[in-house]
C-alpha cells in the first residue's frame, strides 16, 4: 500500500503546472551589485488551455517586496511603472523580458549572486500559484540560456 501512495505521489507531482494550463519557462533574475537594492526577474509564461490568465503578483523571501513592472515611453525617456497584473493569452504565451514587462525584486535582504537560485512563487488569477526555482545569471544577463530548465513540472496550489 506504502509502494501504491508513493507511486499515486510521483504521478501527481509529475504532471505540468496546469490549472489553467500554464507552464513556466525561461526564468532567470539578473545578479545585482552589491549597492543595488533592486533586481529583475524574468520568465515566460505558456497558456496551453482556452482561458485567457492573469499574472497578478509574485513572491520570494530575497527582498522585502515583489511587483510587476513593465516600461513605458515618456517623452524620449522609458521608465519603468508598476501594474496590477500580466495578460496571459488563451492559447498563447507571454514573455516577461528585459525591456518589457518583469518581476521587480525591492528592497533586497541580501544582493542576487550570480549561480544562485532563488525559488519564486508566481500568482494568477484562475491557475493559482506555481512556485519555479529561478536561476541568478550575469548583471548583463538578456535571456535564459538555450538549455534552461522548463518548470512544468512545478505545481499550481
Amino acid at each position: 500500500m506504502k509502494t501504491m501512495t508513493a507511486i499515486a505521489a510521483a504521478l501527481l507531482f509529475a504532471a505540468p503546472a496546469c490549472a489553467a494550463d500554464l507552464s513556466v519557462s525561461d526564468a532567470f533574475l539578473r545578479a545585482s551589485p552589491k549597492v543595488a537594492n533592486a533586481g529583475a526577474g524574468f520568465v515566460t509564461i505558456t497558456n496551453t488551455g482556452a482561458t485567457a490568465d492573469r499574472l497578478m503578483g509574485a513572491s520570494a523571501d530575497v527582498s522585502k517586496r515583489v511587483e510587476l513592472h513593465t516600461h513605458i515611453k515618456d517623452g524620449e525617456i522609458f521608465r519603468m511603472r508598476q501594474v496590477e497584473s500580466i495578460a496571459v493569452p488563451a492559447g498563447g504565451k507571454t514573455e516577461l523580458k528585459p525591456g518589457g514587462d518583469h518581476i521587480m525584486f525591492i528592497d533586497l535582504i541580501a544582493p542576487l549572486k550570480e549561480g544562485q537560485k532563488v525559488p519564486v512563487t508566481l500568482s494568477f488569477e484562475k491557475a493559482g500559484k506555481i512556485t519555479v526555482e529561478v536561476p541568478v545569471l550575469s548583471v548583463s544577463a538578456t535571456a535564459a540560456p538555450a538549455a534552461a530548465m522548463d518548470h512544468m513540472g512545478h505545481m499550481a496550489k
